[in-house]
């Protein structure tokens, strides 16, 4: 037995697996023509009938059937959200590649969160920031999504200093 196979039998060990190389019967070698070929087969504990402390049943979901929203989704109170986070966060920064970077995926959470404490049932939040340097250019940014237009939507915003802007859009699609 070679270290790599030595190795690759401790860890399936140590993992809950135990390995057939330690057992000499089950670690075979077969002929294929002229070369030989070694075959290693591993067994788990969770196949083994004695070891089912872990189990648990899967939980099991009645169906609601309900097919459009209690509540509708506040894109008022959500814009304002986007607005209040972008000034926060952005008002005294200037635009650098690296901390924009960090900073899109930061007001992403940050955004999601506040939304998420709004507690919209069955809805799916996804958020969205872009943030890119502002040089007295024009920039358009367009959007498509596949959705049903009667009960998901969006709310965006954006915001501008001297530097830097910042997009930033935030979807709620129904989860039925």
């Amino acid at each position: 037995m070679t270290d790599a196979q030595s190795k690759a039998a401790r860890l399936l060990r140590k993992q809950g697996s135990v390995s057939s190389l330690s057992s000499s019967d089950v670690y075979k070698v077969h002929k294929v023509g002229r070369h030989s070929q070694r075959s290693m087969s591993t067994v788990s504990f969770m196949d083994d009938p004695g070891h089912d402390d872990h189990y648990r049943p899967a939980m099991k979901y009645e169906n609601s059937y309900q097919m459009t929203p209690g509540k509708k989704f506040p894109s008022g109170k959500v814009k304002n959200i986007i607005k209040d986070v972008l000034e926060g966060y952005l008002a005294e920064e200037k635009y650098e590649p690296e901390l924009c970077k960090q900073m899109s995926k930061t007001i992403s959470e940050v955004i999601k969160a506040r939304v998420k404490e709004l507690m919209i049932p069955r809805f799916k939040i996804i958020c969205i920031v872009d943030i890119g340097q502002s040089n007295n250019q024009a920039l358009l940014m367009g959007s498509r999504c596949l959705w049903d237009s009667a009960n998901d939507t969006y709310s965006s915003a954006e915001f501008r200093n001297n530097s830097l802007f910042a997009i930033a859009q935030v979807y709620g699609v129904y989860y039925e």
